[in-house]
């Protein structure tokens, strides 16, 4: 039983309830009761550990809804390119050269500095798929970190690293037996097509007929960059939202990543399906990609959720940061400063997880609830005052001011300290691995980039 008490409690609740102090009271791995003020005395007699959130902001666990947990390993090496430059000369050759070992401990990297982050659940669109081996690194890491993650076993089947569907549908199945629902149901399996322009039609219509059978997700980029569309077009005319809608592939199992060039139509498509977007401000400024129209989707009715990315197209996993970017990008790209509060914003990292993973318990504080919290400090030089805390939250905390993060009720960030695995050791072991990773792969030699060993 753990009490925490003293917060500023934001349950994104229906009605927007937040309390000032408040407490939460948390049974197993469930919410037991929320409520303002002080707790009732019997509560804290009954306290196996009592948690002072003075000063802390107190969340649903937040949600990462996408990123590539391989990158860790390659960020900084493809910064001031385009998205598909940035793909053949840096990442494609990197993946290629990745071992399933070096995939685990940057499966492990990315989680910790996730978690450090104040996430609880993470979508990882998993693009190694060189052997079942590199996509069980990711999951087995999800295992050991203790957070929830859907892993959306990316494949094509046109143009670069092509697979046989057979061979695809196959290594779905398997994944789905040994993997879904594992860790507690922390661990989901998803469908990951990597891209419309890479997936052939017949193949797309097979494993979304797959996913609808055996009740899973499928997560894939969408309508990136302006190049893609180009793609596509050239191979049949359509856009990427209308290629899938074509096929009677969008639903509310459908997540779409980026949809940074959509027209009407489609946001109108994306809507009345119930299809999900994963918005990546930072990696599509990062990329220069462009804006999403996340207002106009989000006043059409259509769920969004929030994602970093890849630590190569970001730099890292700060999800905090991409809140306040996502903010700012859509003020700016509308000219409207109200184009997205801050309440709202925060709906895109906490209630947005219902949608994502497809499940009602999760992304509030309200009774039955999943034991999910993220606690975050606003007792900090650049948040103080704290007049609104969900306005500090969006507008001054980072990723470095979570303070306890708790998954199921077990406590993964215990006041700065990452509980389950010697971090530090971790850190140094993936020093050596990248150096290796990247001299083998020969990426970056044009510039005389190297990864030196700093000791």
């Amino acid at each position: 039983m753990l009490l925490i008490q003293n917060g500023s409690i934001l349950t994104m609740d229906e009605h927007n309830n937040s309390y000032t102090p408040g407490w939460v009271w948390l049974e197993n791995d469930r919410i037991g009761a929320v409520g303002p003020g002080q707790p009732p005395a019997e509560l804290a007699a009954r306290a196996g550990r009592v948690i002072d959130a003075t000063h802390l902001a107190v969340l649903p666990g937040l949600l990462n809804a996408h990123t590539h947990l391989s990158q860790t390993f390659m960020r900084g090496l493809g910064d001031d390119k385009s998205l598909l430059d940035w793909l053949r000369q840096v990442m494609w050759p990197l993946q290629a050269a990745m071992t399933p070992a070096e995939m685990r401990l940057a499966a492990l990297l990315g989680l910790v500095e996730n978690l450090r982050c104040g996430v609880t659940t993470v979508g990882q669109h998993h693009k190694i798929a060189t052997s079942p081996a590199h996509v069980d690194a990711a999951a087995e890491a999800a295992e050991i970190v203790g957070v929830r993650m859907q892993l959306a076993r990316g494949w094509v089947d046109l143009g670069n690293g092509t697979e046989a569907p057979e061979s695809i549908l196959a290594e779905m199945d398997r994944l789905r037996r040994q993997w879904h629902g594992q860790a507690e149901g922390r661990i989901t399996i998803a469908f990951g097509p990597m891209a419309a322009w890479r997936c052939s039609d017949e193949t797309m219509r097979r494993s979304v007929a797959l996913a609808r059978e055996w009740g899973l997700r499928t997560h894939i980029h969408v309508a990136e960059a302006r190049a893609e569309i180009e793609l596509m077009r050239q191979r049949n005319g359509l856009g990427h939202v209308e290629w899938l809608h074509s096929l009677d592939a969008l639903g509310p199992e459908m997540q779409l990543v980026h949809c940074v060039w959509v027209n009407e139509a489609e946001i109108e498509w994306m809507a009345e399906s119930g299809a999900l977007v994963a918005h990546c401000p930072v990696s599509n400024m990062y990329l220069a990609s462009g804006a999403a129209p996340l207002r106009r989707m989000l006043d059409r009715g259509v769920a969004v959720a929030l994602g970093t990315d890849g630590s190569a197209s970001h730099n890292s996993q700060d999800l905090l940061e991409t809140l306040k970017v996502a903010a700012l990008l859509a003020k700016l790209s509308t000219g409207d400063a109200q184009a997205l509060a801050p309440l709202e914003a925060l709906r895109l990292v906490t209630t947005a997880k219902a949608s994502f993973l497809g499940r009602d318990d999760v992304g509030r504080i309200v009774v039955g609830a999943k034991a999910d919290l993220t606690l975050v400090n606003l007792n900090t030089a650049r948040s103080m005052p704290v007049h609104r805390p969900e306005s500090a939250l969006v507008y001054n905390a980072s990723g470095p001011d979570a303070h306890t993060v708790i998954v199921d009720g077990k406590i993964l960030l215990d006041a700065g300290q990452v509980t389950m695995l010697d971090e530090a050791a971790l850190l140094e072991e993936c020093r050596q691995a990248a150096r290796c990773l990247v001299e083998r792969a020969g990426v970056g030699e044009d510039r005389g980039w190297r990864i030196e060993d700093r000791g």
